[in-house]
């Protein structure tokens, strides 16, 4: 038996694959695929399987099987699949953007102890690349949309539009993420659960709130 992190580095570099790349071809994080690159911990089962898919090499080989080959053997009849993923998803746009634990946490002072993993998502252009993170939501006051647990993918910006879900910050650290409603009167943060009332601020009240970014994509916790 070979060492699996052996094989995965040797797999990694026949098949010229980085490691960034890996991770966005079996949506495993980067802090994890890190660990197994290392030899500080062995990928389960499941993780295992993706691996050797992404690399198309044979699984109990990747495990550090001596007695079966790297490649595997297709029966004669089958023939090989032909991907087009390069005509539908520019690489060079997929970003590893930070995930951190709390809305405060990731609009604060963004210690890396507060990042928990890292995130592949396709972005256009590299400005919004730099502007893009991630917060893993606590609380149910956005169910269904967002449950406790999900990510969702923020741009940072001070402007919204009526309707937006924002990440917005209330007396400068309580973090929120609401639909945001403003009108010359009050602004309006909304919970999509009924059993959170609205939030109200009203006139110099709202000077106690700061958007600082618009959620543009929720990733489910499944």
């Amino acid at each position: 038996m070979k060492e699996f992190y052996q094989q995965l580095r040797k797999a990694m570099n026949i098949r010229n694959v980085t490691q960034t790349e890996l991770c966005v071809r079996t949506g495993i994080p980067k802090s994890a695929m890190s660990q197994y690159i290392s030899s500080a911990f062995k990928p389960k089962q499941k993780r295992t399987y993706l691996l050797s898919k992404a690399l198309n090499v044979n699984e109990a080989w990747l495990m550090g099987c001596d007695d079966v080959p790297m490649e595997i053997v297709k029966p004669q009849s089958e023939k090989p699949i032909e991907s087009n993923i390069g005509e539908v998803c520019d690489n060079k746009k997929i970003k590893l953007i930070p995930v951190f634990e709390s809305v405060s946490a990731g609009f604060g002072s963004y210690a890396d102890e507060h990042v928990i993993d890292y995130l592949p998502l396709y972005i256009e252009n590299d400005y919004d690349a730099e502007n893009m993170l991630a917060i893993k939501v606590k609380g149910d006051s956005m169910y269904p949309k967002i449950e406790n647990g999900d990510i969702v993918a923020v741009r940072k910006q001070s402007y919204f539009e009526n309707g937006n879900i924002v990440v917005i910050l209330v007396d400068g650290d309580e973090g929120l993420v609401k639909k945001i409603y403003q009108d010359n009167e009050k602004v309006k943060l909304v919970s999509i659960n009924p059993e959170y009332p609205d939030k109200l601020f009203y006139g110099e009240e709202a000077d106690r709130l700061k958007i600082v970014g618009v959620v543009k994509q929720i990733i489910k916790n499944l």
